[in-house]
């Protein structure tokens, strides 16, 4: 095989997403007059960050065979740290952001800690992290909203005479750097031999513990990372922000292609999952689409795409 054709088909899966968003706003263009328009555009490219740095530490927690149910809450957490500290205490935020992002590693790590180290399904520990990082958020912000305002707005609207935020290039940042994390480093080859198999990993003599507890902390960072992008969106720490994003999170990395049994992802192609999945919430509401129809077609869309890479790890192991 040529050189050209090996990258012709290593670039295939990334076309094939990349058509799936065109043929998407070909759609949602026809059905709204509103929808190609440099608003609209510059609108998704602005709702996204949050979601991306979750994406990019989810896609990792799969890659080696786990799963994180938390992200949702340690992102509520971390905003409600920082709306305290900015809001209450008058911490600027580069002061309040560092300790935000720390609670939210912690409990990253804390996941990892007790799944890898007694060997518990990440998904029953990440469950109960999720009620635990739930409630100390209404315990810092006494379950009411703290308006923080200008002096963190910043981060998430546009930049003078460009049409995305600084949130945005932090999030595309952060996927190149996952990206290069998982294909250009030892790390990220033992992360896809781990979730490939996990047994043969250990057999080599690689001490596998410490890079799954390090991925969970680093997907803990990213939920800080994604807090700080919310809370700049929304002006204000919400205790109740983000319920539900982990299935987003979810969704987007196996549209992706990121398989759920682990050893195979991919971060750029997550974030086309990103993409895709706000391209279809902004298009169903201008259409006029009902919140529980969007539910609907929201849920409608990762089954089908759990079903796509069950029937392609079955593919694969015949």
């Amino acid at each position: 095989m040529s050189r050209w054709q090996d990258s012709c088909r290593k670039m295939a899966p990334h076309l094939g997403l990349v058509a799936v968003l065109l043929v998407l706003v070909a759609i949602f263009s026809l059905l709204s007059k509103n929808f190609f328009q440099w608003s609209t555009l510059v609108s998704i490219a602005n709702q996204v960050p949050d979601l991306t740095f979750l994406v990019v530490g989810m896609t990792l927690v799969l890659i080696i065979g786990g799963i994180d149910l938390s992200v949702g809450s340690l992102l509520a957490v971390s905003s409600a740290v920082l709306g305290v500290l900015m809001a209450t205490y008058d911490w600027s935020i580069w002061a309040a952001l560092p300790v935000a992002v720390l609670v939210a590693s912690i409990g990253g790590g804390l996941n990892g800690a007790i799944s890898i180290g007694f060997g518990i399904p990440s998904f029953i520990v990440t469950l109960g992290m999720l009620e635990i990082a739930r409630g100390a958020t209404k315990v810092v912000t006494d379950s009411q909203s703290i308006y923080i305002g200008s002096r963190i707005e910043w981060f998430g609207q546009p930049l003078p005479g460009a049409f995305v935020s600084p949130a945005f290039m932090a999030a595309i940042g952060t996927v190149i750097l996952g990206q290069l994390f998982l294909t250009r480093t030892v790390w990220g080859r033992y992360c896809i031999a781990i979730g490939t198999n996990a047994e043969a990993v250990r057999m080599s003599g690689i001490r596998s513990a410490p890079l799954c507890i390090g991925i969970f902390a680093l997907s803990g960072m990213m939920c800080g990372l994604a807090g700080l992008a919310q809370t700049s969106r929304l002006s204000t720490a919400d205790p109740n922000a983000a319920i539900g994003i982990e299935l987003a999170a979810i969704a987007a990395c196996v549209i992706g292609g990121t398989s759920l049994m682990g050893g195979r992802g991919n971060v750029v192609r997550s974030f086309i999952g990103v993409l895709i999945i706000q391209v279809l919430q902004t298009g169903l509401a201008q259409v006029g689409v009902s919140d529980a129809s969007k539910q609907i077609i929201t849920g409608v869309v990762i089954v089908v795409a759990v079903l796509l890479d069950a029937l392609r790890t079955r593919w694969d192991k015949s």
